[in-house]
């Protein structure tokens, strides 16, 4: 199968904001026929690009998600019990797991948490990576189309209930690491996710609009830099705190922050969404004895309250 690999990128980037760079690699190894691991924290936009460049190639995106339960039957596939007691052991028996899946129908198998897999599940991913095919007993060899690839992504903030991956794992992977993207690139993502439209009528005037969005970014990649904290928010939490903090000053009909009293009701609102959007995607350090809305309190206050005095 063609693939005019330049023309899908210039139709991706379209859709991808601020990941020129990380695009452009991993096209360039699906279309050498590389399969591989996309190493980073959640919401920077992995599943964003692998569903776009599925899309535009025109084939399947299957997903996995890694973890103790996916077995090596889970992710080959099994006989329908009921027709084994009444029919025994057969190829049209056999449902497909979401290996052969991807594998029969050209499709890139994507593996959530790779690290999370057991071995057994791995050796079996392995086989099929190394030789491009696999055979089941009494259901016969399935043979992966030529578009068939293996993307797996793995986060390395998180190591709870994770395991190494064995340097076989990793000598048939390219491997990429994306990180969260610049200020810019969130500020961008959230005008695109979290659009003006959305606020309740007759919604906040512009310049309200345009800080909001500003102040959530900002406050949200606070979050990745905080000492008390092990694992910051992804851009998705600046997505829900504009939009819940729209919410709540449309509610309050909150619509100029140009007096003292109405800056505080501005600023009390934002934190009132921070709980609400950040509190469950913050992971605190093992030491910090503080919940996440007193760690999320100090962030507010950092922000709006000692920043402004300090000098320059």
């Amino acid at each position: 199968m063609h693939v005019d690999v330049a023309a899908i990128r210039d139709r991706v980037r379209a859709r991808v904001v601020g990941r020129e760079r990380e695009l452009d690699l991993v096209l360039a190894a699906v279309a050498a026929g590389r399969d591989i691991l996309l190493e980073g924290p959640p919401g920077t936009s992995k599943t964003t690009i692998l569903k776009a460049i599925t899309a535009e190639w025109g084939i399947p995106l299957v997903f996995v998600e890694g973890n103790a339960d996916l077995t090596p039957a889970k992710l080959v596939g099994h006989h329908n019990p009921a027709r084994v007691l009444r029919e025994d052991y057969s190829a049209e028996n056999f449902t497909d797991g979401p290996l052969l899946e991807a594998m029969k129908t050209g499709g890139f198998l994507y593996i959530e948490e790779l690290n999370r897999a057991p071995d057994d599940t791995l050796n079996t991913l392995l086989t099929a990576m190394a030789e491009r095919r696999i055979t089941v007993p009494r259901a016969g060899t399935a043979v992966a189309k030529a578009t068939f690839r293996v993307i797996a992504s793995m986060n390395p903030y998180d190591n709870v209930g994770t395991t190494r991956l064995s340097t076989s794992v990793h000598d048939r992977l390219c491997r990429l690491a994306i990180t969260y993207q610049d200020a810019a690139a969130e500020r961008g993502i959230v005008a695109l996710r979290a659009p003006v439209t959305s606020l309740p009528s007759p919604g906040l005037p512009a310049p309200l609009r345009e800080r909001l969005m500003a102040d959530a970014v900002a406050l949200t990649r606070a979050t990745r830099a905080h000492e008390d904290i092990r694992q910051g928010s992804s851009v998705r939490g600046a997505i829900d705190l504009t939009l819940v903090a729209g919410q709540l000053l449309a509610l309050h009909q909150q619509r100029d922050g140009s007096t003292p009293e109405a800056a505080a009701a501005y600023q009390e609102a934002i934190y009132d969404a921070m709980t609400i959007a950040l509190s469950g995607r913050i992971f605190l350090d093992e030491t910090v004895a503080a919940t996440p809305e007193q760690v999320l309190r100090a962030i507010w206050e950092d922000y709006y309250i000692l920043r402004p005095a300090e000098p320059g």
